[in-house]
């Protein structure tokens, strides 16, 4: 298996070898982490499993998906899973693969690399978390591709991409000097381009006051389709974030991708007013997942959820919506787009 290392920051190239495709483009299958940390779920997890087998064995109707499971649960998760979901043994500490995982990448000659960042459970909240801070290779390796080391500290979730060199990320979470401390703006920005192919990247503020993950990207915006963003903004000046996501929206306006078009921006709103168990529980529809011809969207038995679920079939008209409850999964910190990791599937770019 070769490896490409990165030592020190400020010696990125600029560009990887390869690009990461949007989360729209065509997966090959979908990699997911059955829940195990029991200070995260408490008296919940057995709730919180059986929700994600739901989000699981939904998204396996629309393309392959593996469960990692840790060996001591692989009873229970076969219980709950469908037949046909791959159950992969391996020890790990929580469950949320958009962070621990990879960033796929696919090569200019088509074949698959695995962008491997440090993991550090979101600014050294979590112990232990030394087996998910090896998942991302590990699963680069299952899957069959190469691996592209990084010395970055960050989370899948940190970035959504435009799969046409645009790169959306936070000042909140990626500069925060629980990740990454003695690395310039410019630093990480030139990580990011390299270990994801991109060619511009696009700064919001983020949400500082979500201290969870420090204010992940895909609980604020997100690309949908090549120059359009969807952000996340309340309508009501009460709002906690308020503040927060006027600043995120005042930083896209007027905005350029990387191919030089103007962003346009879509609006909208989180889950706010639902009667929240705890201080990081996730009220973001922003946190969908998108899977070959399907939308999977968090509900929380709001009226939002219906304005929400408008927006995104508008948004995309030619994908199936559909609508899942999170309650547990929310609880944790996170919602579906968090569980979830794309792998796509291969093509020369």
């Amino acid at each position: 298996m070769k490896e490409a290392q990165l030592d020190k920051p400020k010696s990125s190239p600029g560009f990887s070898h390869g690009q990461m495709p949007a989360e729209w483009e065509v997966h090959h299958r979908t990699w997911m982490a059955w829940p195990s940390r029991n200070e995260v779920w408490g008296s919940y997890l057995e709730e919180t499993k059986r929700e994600y087998a739901t989000v699981a064995n939904v998204i396996r109707e629309f393309e392959p998906l593996t469960m990692i499971v840790h060996p001591k649960d692989l009873g229970e998760a076969g219980q709950y899973l469908a037949s046909d979901i791959e159950i992969l043994p391996v020890k790990i500490d929580d469950s949320w693969a958009r962070d621990s995982g990879p960033n796929f990448l696919v090569s200019t000659e088509g074949k698959l690399l695995g962008t491997c960042w440090r993991f550090n459970a979101w600014g050294e909240k979590y112990h232990p978390y030394h087996n998910d801070a090896a998942l991302a290779a590990r699963v680069v390796r299952e899957a069959g591709g190469e691996i592209l080391s990084s010395p970055l500290v960050g989370e899948g979730g940190a970035i959504s991409v435009d799969g046409e060199g645009t790169i959306l990320t936070t000042e909140s979470c990626l500069l925060n000097r629980n990740r990454n401390p003695g690395w310039s703006k410019e630093d990480v920005e030139k990580e990011l381009c390299r270990t994801l192919g991109g060619e511009k990247v696009i700064w919001l503020p983020g949400n500082p006051k979500e201290e969870e993950t420090n204010g992940h990207v895909d609980g604020v915006a997100v690309f949908v389709r090549p120059g359009v963003v969807l952000v996340e903004q309340s309508r009501d000046p009460g709002h906690p974030f308020y503040e927060e996501q006027k600043a995120n929206v005042a930083a896209l306006q007027g905005q350029l991708d990387a191919r030089g078009r103007r962003l346009e921006l879509a609006f909208i709103e989180d889950a706010w007013g639902v009667e929240e168990p705890n201080d990081k529980f996730c009220l973001s529809y922003i946190n969908f997942y998108l899977v070959n011809n399907g939308v999977i969207m968090p509900k929380y038995g709001v009226p939002a959820d219906a304005r929400a679920e408008a927006v995104l079939a508008n948004l995309f008209p030619e994908r199936k919506v559909i609508s899942l409850s999170i309650d547990h999964i929310a609880r944790g910190g996170g919602g579906i787009h968090c569980i979830t990791q794309q792998q796509p599937a291969l093509k020369a770019r």
